[in-house]
């Protein structure tokens, strides 16, 4: 059978995606585009983390069936996990949720043999069960990848005031070290040139073991196993940086100095109403410490605008904030409410007020973007090309920046030195360092 795949959302919905595709080639299946005709199955993987993510899910969902109504269509993810009814209603033949990927599967392969021998659809049981524990998927992505997902920890316990997660992915669960460095010797062989350390957060990695086990053991048992490959971070909650964490971390051969440091509000009223665990101080805190360990890193965030309660002066104040800290790059969402959250049921501010707010900081934020580029001009740097087409090759240093070097020579797969020579709209470009 052909199976067609389309993901939604973060690095950990990419991970359960890829692992799936793996899980269906080992299987017997083969894989199809999911803008294209012709598979058996279509297997969409939902967000539901803002009401748009819920919106787009069931768009989605909706155009798939419209678009192949003699397929089987099925749906999993967070979306699905939280409202498994509607999915049905929608039109999904199968339903799964943020876990139990394989029986999510199996229940897909059903649906198929039931339909090719009744021309008829006719629903499977609903695959939806809350995880107890880290369910292990394969890592890594399809044959040409050069870039590997590892998923090493999922679920959350935090409870911020406007995120659903929690309630959709369940509790704290962890990928034991013992597997982590299975799983990274795997892909190392395989000839990943890096990989990409994802969860739903993983700062909190290893607190369901009890031991006192944590993040930056994960990552030195990674950094053994790896042999050179690069090691690029996930989110980071800032209370993870401490001395102690980049005295272990600066040792560790291949890790990248791209630092993505959650923060949502640079107010710290702001941040006390969002149920945020640590003040804009202990964030600041974090901020000098990777530069004073990683001189030149790219540190990048996350911002809420219009979050329930917010004033223009808490806005003006989050927006010096973010200033202060000198981000390479922002990413700034509107407040969207999630039904089922605490702040949902708080006063709302009027919806083109919170996106009036996130175009301003967003404008505001252009400037530092500009500046970090432009200072990478003369610098040389490690660059994983993952295209090269006429001529031009793309890639990413280990700053996670993109990358153009025009070259006869498919670089595609390789990591090269190049060095930065001028910079474009939001990306560099550079020219092949001579290896004499």
């Amino acid at each position: 059978m052909t199976f067609a795949f389309y993901t939604l959302g973060c690095k950990a919905n990419q991970f359960d995606t890829q692992a799936m595709e793996n899980l269906s080639v080992l299987r017997g299946h083969m894989l199809g585009a999911f803008d294209e005709k012709g598979a058996d199955a279509y297997i969409l993987n939902t967000c539901t983390v803002t009401a748009v993510s819920d919106k787009k899910s069931r768009q989605m969902l909706r155009r798939v069936r419209r678009e192949n109504p003699d397929a089987v269509v099925a749906v999993c993810g967070c979306f699905a996990q939280m409202e498994p009814e509607t999915a049905a209603e929608l039109g999904a033949d199968v339903v799964g949720g943020a876990n139990n990927h394989e029986e999510f599967l199996q229940a897909i392969e059903k649906a198929c043999f039931e339909h090719a021998e009744a021309r008829t659809l006719r629903r499977v049981p609903t695959v939806h069960t809350r995880q107890e524990t880290f369910e292990q998927l394969p890592s890594g992505g399809l044959a040409g990848h050069t870039r590997a997902l590892l998923k090493i920890q999922d679920g959350c316990d935090n409870y911020c005031t406007y995120c659903i997660i929690p309630y959709s992915r369940g509790h704290i669960r962890s990928l034991p070290l013992s597997e982590i460095e299975e799983e990274i010797g795997k892909l190392r062989k395989a000839g990943y040139q890096e990989t990409v350390i994802t969860g739903i957060e993983i700062s909190s990695y290893g607190v369901d073991f009890g031991d006192g086990t944590s993040l930056i053991d994960a990552l030195e048992c990674m950094s053994r196993a790896a042999g050179g490959m690069r090691l690029h971070l996930g989110s980071l909650e800032p209370r993870t940086v401490t001395r102690e964490f980049c005295e272990r971390l600066v040792k560790l051969p291949g890790i990248c100095p791209h630092f993505h440091l959650s923060l949502q509000s640079g107010c710290d009223a702001t941040l006390a109403r969002m149920r945020r665990k640590y003040d804009t101080a202990r964030y600041y805190e974090s901020v000098q410490l990777l530069r004073e360990y990683y001189p030149g890193c790219l540190i990048t965030t996350d911002v809420i605008t219009g979050f329930p309660g917010e004033t223009e002066e808490d806005f003006e104040i989050s927006c010096e904030f973010l200033r202060k800290c000198g981000f390479g790059a922002v990413h700034v969402f509107p407040y969207s409410e999630r039904k089922g959250t605490p702040a949902a049921a708080m006063k709302q501010i009027p919806r083109h007020v919170r996106e009036e707010r996130a175009r301003d900081a967003i404008a505001r934020m252009q400037d530092q973007r500009q500046a970090f580029l432009k200072a990478q001009v003369g610098h040389t740097f490690d660059v994983l090309f993952e295209s090269g087409r006429n001529g031009v090759n793309r890639g990413h240093t280990q700053h996670y920046v993109e990358t153009t070097v025009e070259s006869a020579e498919n670089l595609c797969g390789q990591r090269r030195l190049v060095r930065i020579i001028s910079v474009g709209d939001d990306s560099l470009k550079g020219e092949l360092v001579s290896d004499d």
